[in-house]
């Protein structure tokens, strides 16, 4: 199978990467603003993975445009696209009332509406082949997480994305689901996550520890087999039990 991973130069995304490759599957995967950590993600996977084709594109998921002059090389390159990971993602902390309009639309735009430009640029030759796996990657924080009011809405969107397209694409070989990651370690979570919110965390997510990067991206294979043909339409919660942020 063929996977197209957004955000895939650090974090979740590269853990995708990295997975899919190993499983033997080919890879493109984007990058936003650092070229040497995608092509270290690339050589990695190349390396684990000689046989799989692994390409990094740089990519502003904001931008249709160049989500289709992406998605139409990675067509070209690789002929098809038959998982398509929806994960880049940005937050910006702020109360609501303080919160700009170029701040509310860096993250509305980044996180949901890039989410739904690659689904729409991929839909047309899954639905021709009559498979595809639209992943999106959302967060717990759907629910409303105090000082994020972009994030949680963009990632409260996701799952009304998500669902439409299951509905509207399921006979046409194409499911959708949503994966609802808890706090894995991660950069933005190193750098976004509170002394208090982690202490909170490792008090009260029931396993007592953050996610392991390995834990989400295994999931990811999984949906795209045929194992997971008949998910579809699903919040996938990886949580460790813990589904809601103060």
């Amino acid at each position: 199978m063929i996977f197209f991973v957004t955000g895939g130069s650090r974090g979740i995304g590269a853990a995708i990467v990295r997975e899919a490759a190993q499983a033997g599957h080919d890879v493109a995967f984007t990058y936003r603003k650092s070229e040497a950590e995608a092509h270290k993600v690339r050589d990695e996977a190349r390396r684990a993975a000689p046989n799989a084709r692994v390409l990094a594109f740089p990519l502003d998921v904001r931008d249709s445009a160049d989500v289709e002059r992406v998605g139409d090389a990675v067509l070209d390159e690789l002929g098809r696209v038959d998982v398509a990971v929806s994960n880049a993602g940005v937050n910006i902390n702020g109360l609501a009332a303080n919160l700009s309009d170029e701040e509310w639309r860096e993250v509305i735009d980044t996180n949901l509406s890039g989410s739904f430009y690659v689904a729409r640029q991929f839909l047309p030759q899954m639905v021709k082949n009559r498979f595809g796996r639209l992943i999106f990657v959302s967060s717990m924080g759907w629910t409303g997480v105090s000082g994020q009011v972009a994030y949680a809405a963009s990632k409260a969107g996701l799952l009304g994305l998500s669902s439409t397209l299951s509905k509207e694409y399921g006979k046409r070989g194409v499911t959708s689901n949503v994966i609802v990651p808890g706090f894995f370690e991660t950069d933005m979570t190193s750098k976004d996550m509170s002394d208090s919110n982690r202490k909170f965390w490792l008090e009260y997510c029931p396993l007592g520890r953050l996610g392991e990067l390995d834990e989400l991206s295994k999931l990811v294979v999984f949906l795209a087999s045929k194992g997971g043909g008949f998910i579809n339409g699903e919040a996938i919660h990886v949580t460790g039990g813990l589904d809601w942020a103060p």
